[in-house]
């Protein structure tokens, strides 16, 4: 590789890593604000895909490839978080809506 094209490569890693800080930014409002918690299952999923670019870019950037096993070994790890998270808000909401039908009914257990 010239050392033209080494900084046009530099160049371009270190615009992406902005425009990826930048999205996670974004994100992280998203996360907060919610409206509704599958909309937070949703940014927890975007960030895990940001993560993984940005350590994608950050591999290009540096000119290091063990950052490209790091963000494959996070990808992995973020998707299995994602469904365990998506899961785990279906079984509390299943429960909730349950609970919610045994009162209308009036059987209060206790």
């Amino acid at each position: 590789m010239t050392i033209a094209e080494s900084i046009v490569l530099q160049s371009a890693a270190g615009i992406g890593l902005l425009i990826l800080t930048s999205s996670m930014a974004l994100v992280v409002y998203r996360l907060i604000r919610g409206p509704k918690n599958a909309d937070r299952i949703i940014g927890l999923d975007l960030m895990s895909v940001l993560v993984v670019a940005l350590v994608a870019l950050l591999a290009i950037y540096t000119g290091e490839s063990v950052f490209l096993d790091v963000a494959i070994a996070y990808a992995l790890v973020a998707f299995l978080g994602t469904v365990a998270f998506a899961r785990y808000l279906e079984r509390s909401n299943v429960n909730r809506n349950n609970d919610d039908a045994s009162e209308r009914k009036g059987d209060h257990h206790g």
